[in-house]
Parts: structure tokens; sequence; C-alpha cells
């Protein structure tokens, strides 16, 4: 069956978000460099890189068929928290979140031809307490070492969960059900939902 759509993302999550929904994607390039300016908000800079990561991946698209980019972000304070540089970064990043409330920023982008629309959704989060010992533990094991604010929900980080505020796909990196009226505005709907 045809493609419907490219994903401009390495993201294993976000694929298989897409091939849960029922869309026939494959993934294609879009990498681009991801360095917050100073002072920049989180919505812009997600917006700003999600737009570079679908035009960069476009070069190598077929015409015919759109690009998909997306770019999740956490931030506390006014301070957006990237992928930890290490595991020391990692321990760091969650003992700020411990005990706090954060936000999760995704912004989506649609490419197609000259066409871009963008949606932005923000999630707020609450997490409890982390001790050191938890937080070493959990860096230690690689896990949140590729993932923004040094944590997936997905995963063992759940246990420090104690309130999520909006959408939990955006948590996780792809905001599915904006995703999918980003994707019908340019004609792509999933042909069936896939069965477990």
């Amino acid at each position: 069956m045809a493609v419907q759509l490219y994903l401009a993302s390495r993201s294993p999550r976000r694929a298989d978000f897409l091939s849960a929904l029922g869309l026939r994607h494959e993934r294609i390039d879009g990498e681009v460099p991801e360095v917050p300016r100073p002072g920049q908000a989180p919505a812009d800079y997600a917006l700003e890189t999600a737009i570079a990561k679908a035009r960069a991946a476009a070069v190598h698209a077929r015409l015919d068929i759109p690009v998909l980019a997306a770019d999740t972000d956490v931030a506390i304070d006014g301070d957006i928290l990237g992928k930890p540089r290490d595991a020391d970064d990692a321990v760091t990043m969650l003992r700020r979140l411990a005990d706090r409330r954060h936000q999760v920023v995704s912004a989506v982008a649609v490419l197609h031809g000259s066409r871009l629309e963008t949606v932005v959704t923000h999630t707020d989060v609450v997490f409890g307490p982390i001790d050191e010992r938890d937080a070493r533990a959990y860096a230690d094991s690689g896990e949140p070492l590729d993932k923004a604010g040094a944590y997936g929900i997905q995963g063992y980080a759940a246990r420090w969960v104690r309130a999520v505020h909006g959408s939990y796909t955006n948590i996780v990196g792809l905001p599915l059900l904006e995703t999918a009226e980003l994707l019908a505005r340019f004609g792509v709907y999933a042909d069936r939902p896939v069965q477990p």
C-alpha cells in the first residue's frame, strides 16, 4: 500500500504512534541542530525546531507526500530542559523536576509543497519526590539519556508522576488528537485502526 506521509523523526515512539493509528508512513531524515536561543520561549523553540525538521526532510521527500515533523520539550521556570548531556546532567534535571509542576510542549508541523500548518500542545505534569538514589539509578540505566527533561513517562519515570493535566501522548512525544486533526486538514486519514 502507498505511503501516506513521511515522518521526519528517528523516534521509535512517534513511529509506533502513527502505526497504531493505521497511518502508512516512511521515516525520512529531518535532523537539525537543537539549540534554543537564550531566553527563547519553550513553545517558540519547539515550533521553530519542528518546522526546521520538516523543511530539512522535505528536501529528500517526494513532492506529492506530506512531511510530518515534531519537537517535544520539557520546560520549568521558563527554562527548556533538552536531552541530558550525560547521566550526571540527567540526575540534575530529575532533581529539579522533583516535587514540582513542569510543562511538556510539543510542536507538530506538516509540510506539503509550499503549504505548512502547525499545532502546539501543552501538558502540565506534576512530579512527586525523587530521591538522589532513585534519580541516579534511573540515569545510570540509560533510559533518560535520549529524552527531553531526562525522563520517559512510559517507562520507569511513571512512578514519579503525581498528576497529568492535558494530553498524555504529548508527553510521550506526539499529541495524537492534535496530530490526527492536523493531518486530516491535508486529507491524510487512517484506512482503519490497527488490531492488537
